[in-house]
Formats: structure tokens, sequence, C-alpha cells
């Protein structure tokens, strides 16, 4: 399997189970969420328009993502909003398809585009790296079965870590006619996590 297989199989609506460990205070946080995918195809404007802000040109692109969610965590105050959509772009190194660069318009820790590094590891589970300045973020996605996907990750600021999250994720049966619209340009949002909050 390749990144952008990986994609096409995540398309669909889940609902993610959410648990957060922050490290410095020795607490977790429970939330959940609402997480739409749609794979999208290399010559769709979104993806091209990633690669542009990123000075890559479009034709390395295998294709990428829109992403949408909307949730909330245990410890929200009343003006927090875990809501928001992003859209990724997949440029594959030329050595090894199954590893490359992951485009986006904007990372959670810096309001800038941000490109990560991904992998598909020897169990095809898809491994995203991100770096920033004043912090470091990997995560890594997994299918249990067709329906059931697995999230972890970890959050690492000034030379510790801050964060570990693990979650299960479930697809939702499909009742609507019609998927939410992509948006027609990028817009930044608050990113809370590769696919979703």
């Amino acid at each position: 399997m390749d990144a952008m297989e990986f994609f096409q199989l995540s398309t669909g609506k889940w609902r993610s189970q959410r648990t957060t460990h922050h490290l410095a205070f020795k607490r977790s946080e429970a939330g959940e969420s609402n997480i739409q995918v749609q794979a999208l195809a290399a010559d769709h404007p979104q993806v091209i328009e990633i690669c542009h802000i990123h000075q890559v040109d479009p034709k390395l692109a295998i294709g990428g993502a829109f992403v949408s969610w909307q949730g909330a965590m245990g410890w929200d105050r009343d003006d927090e909003n875990h809501e928001g959509s992003t859209v990724f772009s997949l440029i594959p190194d030329a050595e090894n398809p199954r590893q490359g660069s992951l485009l986006r318009e904007r990372g959670y820790a810096e309001i800038v585009p941000v490109a990560g590094q991904y992998h598909m590891d020897e169990k095809d589970a898809l491994v995203l790296t991100t770096e920033y300045e004043t912090m470091s973020s990997i995560e890594r996605f997994w299918f249990v079965g067709p329906g059931i996907r697995m999230r972890s990750s970890t959050v690492k600021r000034f030379g510790g870590f801050s964060t570990a999250t693990f979650c299960t994720e479930f697809r939702i049966a499909d009742d609507a006619p019609n998927p939410e619209p992509i948006p027609d340009t990028v817009e930044p949002t608050k990113y809370i996590s590769f696919f979703g909050g």
C-alpha cells in the first residue's frame, strides 16, 4: 500500500474517541470528534494549489485529501472550538513511492505552510513526522479493519514530550446524500491533527 491508497481507504465519515495524556501534569483528557475524509485526485485544483503554495511542481503530486472535523475535549473552555478543515498534497520520493512529503497550508504549531515527512511502515501504517521551530510531532495511523482505524501521536516541545494521544475511530454509514463540499480556495484553519481532531 502507498499513502494515496491509505487516503482512499480513509474516505468517508468517522467517529473518533480520543484520549490525550498531558505528560507534564500527569493527567489525561478525553474527547471525541466527527471526521470526514475525501480523497482528491492529483489534478484536483486544491492539490495543485497546495503545491503552488510550497513552490513544488504539481506534476510530482499523486493526489491528496480534504479533511474536515468537529470535536470537543473534556477541558474545553467556552471559547474553544475544535472545528475546521484542511487540504493535503502527497509528493512521493522518486526512489521510494512509500515515502515522501505531505504538504498542507497550515500546521498546528505555526500559521505558515508546513511540509511533513511520511512513510508507510512494514505493517502498512502511515507515519507522519512534522518538525517546527519550537516543537515536533509524530503521528501513526493504521487500520484494524475496513471500519476501524487507530491513531497515536506524540508532541515534543523544547526537548521534552508534552502530550501523547491515542484515538479509536469508527466508520459511520454514509446516510447523507451529499458529502460536505470542498471549498474553492484554501483557507487556513486551526489544525489539530493530520486526520482531524
